[in-house]
């Protein structure tokens, strides 16, 4: 087996010491031509016992640092160096973001030879003290170039500031910009500058990469990848896209035509990125949909499709995205997807990588050169045949906890789990609540158990009600007010009482009912049911005062009617008084005008008119009760006042003329 150019020309220089810039196309094995001078330069106890190395240069502070710009280049790195190592049994470590903090710190204090890291993890480990780099022998900068167009530089130049001023500094890209060549002066000694190419392979890309540009539309792009993936020879395809938004919708596509598709893009979490590569690697799927995080240094063994199914921003990512086929001499096809759009951009990549593809042949799904050029079958559809359906797909790949810091993309497993645990008993008395009536608790129990005392003791039992909580505050209302019913009690319980009254009450107090549904309008509510009747036998009491009913519903217009409705003592009719007038409602007023208006006769020795018919008063939830005045001495009257009927606006000027 022979080496390839790049590390035949690399290793003699790297192995001297001497400062390296590494520069060859995509799959010519760069790798390994900084890697083995690297694992070189470690000190590891096999070099001890062979005595090649003494036990005081033994540290357990890395010897060699590798920075890469993309967390897959990362892992793949990684995975070649820990390769190359195994016999000296050397400690590689990948350091980037994404992970868990203290799993990789935890492998920094067992102790780490070789570190390959991104620029953002490194520094932040550097910068908490918990990454050592003063031991450093040996900095190797891979994708330089990706790393400035990244942005990386100010970030590449704190991390060189942690290291030793003595070191080597290898370079190592495909493509090597100016800025690069400026980082290069700045902080290398003297170096060699070496740019390897095989002598029969011509031209930017490689030579055993075929390359189809075709132009197409926009929306039949699907249905071609979905042709182009069904032709006769094709093992792996990586399918790139310039948007993550891009990727993701193309994958999900290739999915329902039937096709094993992952995708690798910056919205998804490190675990489910990982977890399509490996799938990838694995053979689980096929198909890969990614941006351009996947085009640099993803080494997949088989890719023998690149689809560009969008143009690539420029020809850089370009070599890198058609170098992912074709690698370590093996053949590969590369299909470039122009839309119209694109086609000015696509005249600068071809102009700078000097390719025959000025202006690309329009191509649509039905086009029969397609299938003449790519070799697919006849009649072949856009949907995958499920007999051809043989992949396990990316859920037959397990997607590991990674510990991920941050909160994008989709979830690990065990981030996922939803922990489902018992509720905690109640632990809290509920509320209780207490029945109130006019502010006053009710007891009905007490009342139904305890017999009924003499009238003698009713004082001490007011006394009791007075020292009663004070009755929370409530909305006014136009019902009759507590004042006047608590008042009325007091009076109730305070006057003496007949016998008779004291033998009614008793089965009254027993017989006390359960507390009726509350309702804004029942407030004065009689204290003592007393009959009427038995209070007239036992006293004389006002006749008055024996039918007090209760206080009609409040209205607006009920102001000044009760002064013509009092009679004078002599009989005598009091003047007039003019009606007030009453606001006029959307319902024209009746003849009632008319009527007050005509003289009503007189009756013989000043009998009074007969009572008007009381208007039926409205319903309440429950009747109203009769507040029982029993014991408070009223002026004699000389006939019963009927009870006011409910008074409403349309019976205002009826009533002064027959008072």
């Amino acid at each position: 087996m022979s080496p390839f150019p790049i590390q035949e020309m690399t290793l003699p220089v790297a192995l001297s010491g001497t400062d390296v810039i590494g520069q060859a196309k995509t799959g010519t094995g760069k790798t390994l031509g900084f890697g083995l001078p690297l694992l070189e330069r470690v000190v590891v106890p096999a070099d001890v016992e062979a005595g090649r190395a003494k036990p005081e240069q033994l540290t357990d502070a890395p010897q060699a640092l590798v920075v890469v710009p993309t967390r897959e280049l990362c892992t793949q790195v990684t995975n070649d160096l820990l390769t190359a190592g195994k016999v000296r049994n050397v400690r590689v470590l990948a350091i980037y973001g994404g992970r868990a903090y203290e799993p990789q710190v935890e492998a920094l204090k067992k102790g780490v030879d070789v570190i390959v890291g991104t620029p953002g993890r490194l520094l932040d480990l550097a910068g908490q003290r918990k990454l050592d780099l003063s031991h450093v022998k040996a900095l190797v900068l891979d994708e330089a170039d990706e790393m400035l167009d990244l942005g990386f530089l100010p970030d590449v130049e704190k991390i060189i500031n942690f290291l030793p001023p003595k070191r080597q500094t290898m370079l190592f890209s495909a493509t090597m910009p100016g800025a690069v060549i400026g980082l290069a002066r700045r902080y290398m000694s003297q170096p060699t500058h070496i740019r390897a190419t095989a002598p029969d392979d011509e031209g930017a890309t490689v030579a055993n990469i075929t390359q189809h540009v075709f132009r197409a539309h926009n929306m039949d792009k699907p249905e071609l990848v979905s042709r182009i993936l069904q032709a006769e020879g094709r093992g792996l395809a990586m399918v790139f896209c310039r948007t993550k938004r891009t990727a993701a919708d193309i994958a999900e596509q290739l999915e329902r035509r039937g096709f094993a598709s992952g995708a690798v893009h910056g919205d998804l979490g490190q675990g489910a990125r990982e977890q399509a590569l490996r799938a990838f690697r694995n053979g689980k799927v096929d198909v890969l949909v990614c941006t351009d995080v996947a085009a640099r240094g993803i080494d997949v063994e088989g890719v023998t499709h690149v689809i560009n199914y969008q143009s690539p921003e420029d020809e850089k990512t370009f070599l890198h995205r058609v170098g992912r086929t074709g690698r370590a001499g093996a053949k590969g096809t590369a299909v470039t997807l122009v839309d119209w759009d694109d086609i000015p951009r696509w005249q600068l990549i071809n102009k700078a990588l000097e390719l025959d593809f000025h202006e690309p042949e329009e191509t649509y799904s039905t086009s029969p050169h397609l299938y003449e050029l790519l070799n697919i079958p006849a009649g072949t559809k856009g949907i995958l045949p499920r007999a051809e359906r043989t992949r396990a797909g990316l859920k037959a790949e397990v997607m590991e906890d990674l510990g991920e810091t941050g909160g994008r993309g989709r979830k690990s497993a065990a981030a996922s789990a939803v922990v489902t645990e018992e509720r905690p008993a109640r632990t809290r008395t509920p509320r209780q609540r207490r029945r109130t009536r006019g502010g006053a608790e009710v007891a009905a129990e007490a009342a139904v158990d305890t017999p009924v005392a003499p009238v003698a003791e009713a004082a001490p039992v007011a006394e009791e009600a007075a020292l009663e909580p004070r009755r929370p505050r409530r909305r006014r209302t136009r019902s009759t007010s507590p004042s006047s019913a608590s008042a009325a009690a007091a009076l109730a319980v305070a006057a003496p009482v007949s016998p008779v009254v004291e033998a009614e009450a008793a089965p009254a107090a027993e017989e006390a009912p359960a507390k009726p549904r509350r309702t804004r309008a029942r407030k004065a509510v009689a204290a003592v049911e007393t009959p009427v009747a038995a209070v007239t036998e036992a006293a004389p009491v006002a006749p008055a005062a024996e039918e007090a009913p209760a206080k009609p519903r409040r209205t607006r217009a009920r102001k000044a009617v009760a002064a013509v409705e009092t009679p004078e003592p002599d009989f005598q009719m009091a003047p007039p008084v003019e009606p007030v007038k009453a606001r006029r409602t959307t319902r024209p007023r009746k003849a009632v005008a008319a009527v007050a208006e005509v003289p009503v006769a007189p009756e013989p020795d000043f009998q009074m008119a007969p009572p008007v018919e009381p208007v039926k008063a409205r319903r309440t939830t429950r009747p109203r009760k009769t507040a029982a005045v029993a014991e408070a001495p009223v002026a004699p009257v000389t006939e019963e006042a009927p009870a006011k009927p409910r008074r409403t606006r349309t019976r205002k000027a009826a009533e002064a003329p027959e008072a």
